[in-house]
Order: structure tokens, then C-alpha cells, then sequence
């Protein structure tokens, strides 16, 4: 599949629907009623180390942070997709780094 162009930026829809599809595994402790908790506990930590790995640096470890909390705290943050946001946000930053060529500052 070819990349989409976004803004001046490369807009990968495969990888936008991988977040999606992590987003979801961690949304899925709201279907299954009694185990949902348990599997957040397992989640959780998951979750913080794929995001760590999938973005290096500063940007993995404040999204691994916010997903373990997400997670590990109950239900009430649960619907907060914090794959697909870093992979938004990781788009945007990109096109905003100085001395990028796709970025919008002249």
C-alpha cells in the first residue's frame, strides 16, 4: 500500500492502523466483564514497553508512561488511545523539527 501524503508529510495508513489495532487490545478489558481488570494488569506493562520500543527517546518514554497509568488505573481512562496520539503526534513533530524539509516554518 502507498503512502498517503499529509500535510507535507509522509502519512503511513498501515502504521496508523497498527495504533488503532493496539488501541483496541486495550480497550477489550471493557467487553469481557470480570477479567477486565486482570488483563489490564497484564496489559499495562506490555503496552509501556511496545510504545517505549516503537518510539525511541523522549517521545516513547512519556507515551510508555502515559499508556502503563492508562492502563493500571481503573476503567475510567481506558478509551484514551494513546497508541494512535503518539503516532499523531510523532507525525507532527516530524513536519515541525527545524531543519526538516517537510516542515511548515519558512
Amino acid at each position: 500500500m502507498k503512502p498517503i501524503s499529509f500535510n507535507r508529510h509522509t502519512f503511513h495508513i498501515p502504521t496508523l492502523l497498527l495504533h488503532i489495532a493496539l488501541d483496541l487490545v486495550g480497550m477489550l478489558s471493557f467487553t469481557v466483564p470480570g477479567i477486565g481488570e486482570f488483563s489490564d494488569v497484564i496489559w499495562a506493562p506490555l503496552s509501556a514497553y511496545l510504545l517505549m520500543k516503537m518510539y525511541p527517546g523522549t517521545i516513547g518514554k512519556v507515551a510508555g508512561t502515559i499508556e502503563f497509568l492508562e492502563e493500571i488505573l481503573p476503567a475510567i481512562t481506558d478509551w484514551i488511545p494513546t497508541f494512535t496520539l503518539t503516532y499523531l503526534y510523532s507525525v507532527w513533530e516530524h513536519r515541525r523539527l527545524p531543519g526538516n524539509t517537510n516542515s511548515s516554518k519558512s
